[in-house]
């Protein structure tokens, strides 16, 4: 999703390149910008996680469902993990090039 919606914004970036922006500020307003994006994503998949977890109480053994530590974790894992995803798109968006990509 990230890829496709850089990929959309080619003509904003080589605005943004030919106009002097530093290919680190290109790789850093999207990885900003895609980062928010998926902070809200985590919160809301934590938040739903909790609810189904509560509501599934009776089905699971041995597994209490205000594990703080599991939901922490997995959280960062994802996070991280989607940050990385998104660094791919960020790098590719910095090496446009501004005359080919405003054509």
């Amino acid at each position: 999703m990230i890829s496709y919606a850089v990929a959309q914004r080619t003509g904003e970036i080589g605005v943004r390149l030919a106009l002097g922006a530093l290919p680190s500020d290109v790789r850093g307003m999207i990885v900003r910008q895609s980062g928010g994006v998926i902070a809200v994503g985590v919160l809301l998949g934590v938040g739903a996680a909790f609810v189904g977890t509560r509501a599934l109480e009776a089905l699971l053994f041995g597994v209490a469902w205000n594990d703080a530590l599991t939901y922490a974790t997995v959280a960062v894992a994802i996070f991280a993990v989607a940050m990385l995803a998104c660094w791919i798109p960020a790098a590719r968006a910095a090496r446009v090039d501004p005359l080919e990509a405003l054509r």
